[in-house]
């Protein structure tokens, strides 16, 4: 069966249009015959109000051949933590930890966002739609969700074993002999099911090349330069970015109004700026309306301006992926990271790892085996990648 194409769109600064950017581009989306949901995974839920419908957990046709919702992690956690989570909580409570701390602790890292990750996968994989557009939160959560299935995989990889280990004294005399809960089935096929199926699902959903980021910047550069670091940390875990919307730019005629010239040299400016600092990702100019965009044939009518030529659905950039060579002077890892800067980068070996750190994240990535023994040579950036190398450890 067919998966969807799934684009998120994300900005750090709030206010910057990110919401309507999503909204516009799934209107445009479905305007050219694509079937499309548009999602909201923002805490924040103003998809509704863009849209100006009233949206709930289930999609809800919004126009032709368009449909929206707005995910409630609350209830897609029960669905997919529930069990795990009653019994944690029961056991911490067995250890004398108050009922409130012990529902808090039995929380897997991040659970929401991996829980609203999950239902986002179903729709996707369901074949039901070509185009999903997630309007996600600003980019620090954008990010978690990038790396969160990679540290709940670790997570329960840890809690799995503990379980079983849990479980083999779990016989009805045991039962009778011990009085730690013990888990039941239904826990087992939940844990399981979570570290085997659904975070292995979502971890290729998101380096899937059909799956993609757009940043949305306005002319203000300190709303650049956040998407400019958030740009090297997605790539850093291969989440392709395949275009920046600048938006809010004044059209061309109101450089010849003196109120407006000034404004309008310097939107001229950042834009110029945007251009050469995100290439070789093309740059969609979102127009400055006179009103607020909203209601589908508004939203349509920014996506018309925002794609033109393009197609809002098209993959617009690809990103290259880490690779491992072998060259006559030993190996070298080779890992995108456009506009990184030498001082933000740390790099280490950890155990069979490749441990990258930039702006605050870390990727760790499994070496191969022959690689793994060697010793960390030299870490460049040249161009718009880090060069990590390996050689023979000396005698």
């Amino acid at each position: 069966m067919p998966r969807s194409r799934v684009l998120a769109v994300v900005n750090q600064k709030g206010g910057v249009g990110k919401t309507t950017t999503a909204a516009a581009t799934a209107a445009c989306a479905a305007e050219r015959g694509r079937r499309t949901l548009v999602v909201s995974a923002d805490a924040a839920h103003s998809l509704g109000d863009v849209i100006e419908r009233r949206l709930g957990p289930d999609p809800i046709e919004v126009a032709p051949g368009l449909d929206a919702m707005e995910i409630d992690p609350r209830v897609e956690m029960e669905r997919h933590w529930g069990r795990i989570r009653d019994f944690l909580v029961e056991v911490l409570i067995h250890q004398g930890i108050e009922g409130v701390v012990a529902e808090e602790l039995a929380l897997l890292p991040g659970a929401e966002e991996i829980t609203t990750l999950l239902a986002i996968e179903e729709f996707a994989s369901a074949g039901r739609y070509d185009f999903a557009i997630v309007d996600c939160a600003p980019t620090d959560s954008a990010l978690r969700l990038a790396t969160l299935p990679d540290v709940a995989h670790r997570a329960l990889r840890l809690l799995l074993p503990t379980l079983q280990a849990i479980s083999a004294v779990g016989t009805p005399v045991a039962r009778k002999l011990i009085s730690v809960p013990l888990p039941g089935s239904g826990v087992f096929k939940d844990a399981e099911t979570l570290i085997y199926d659904k975070l292995h699902l979502l971890h290729e959903r998101i380096t899937d090349p059909q799956t993609s980021i757009r940043l949305v910047v306005t002319p203000e550069r300190v709303v650049i330069e956040e998407a400019r670091r958030a740009h090297t940390e997605l790539a850093l875990f291969e989440v392709a970015c395949d275009a920046v919307v600048m938006n809010r730019l004044l059209p061309d005629e109101a450089a010849r109004e003196d109120f407006f010239r000034d404004t309008s040299r310097l939107h001229a400016e950042r834009l110029a700026e945007v251009e050469h600092t995100f290439s070789p990702l093309p740059v969609l100019r979102g127009p400055l309306f006179d009103d607020e965009v909203t209601g589908v044939e508004r939203l349509a009518e920014l996506g018309r301006a925002l794609f033109a030529d393009r197609e809002p659905d098209a993959v617009l950039c690809e990103l290259s992926r880490v690779s491992f060579h072998r060259d006559p002077n030993g190996y070298r890892v080779e890992i995108p990271l456009p506009r990184a800067k030498a001082d933000e980068l740390d790099v280490a070996v950890i155990g069979e790892e490749l441990a990258v750190t930039t702006g605050g994240r870390r990727r760790l990535l499994a070496l191969p085996r022959r690689m793994a023994r060697l010793s960390l040579e030299s870490a460049t950036l040249e161009g718009r990648q880090l060069v990590v190398r390996f050689r023979e450890a000396s005698p």
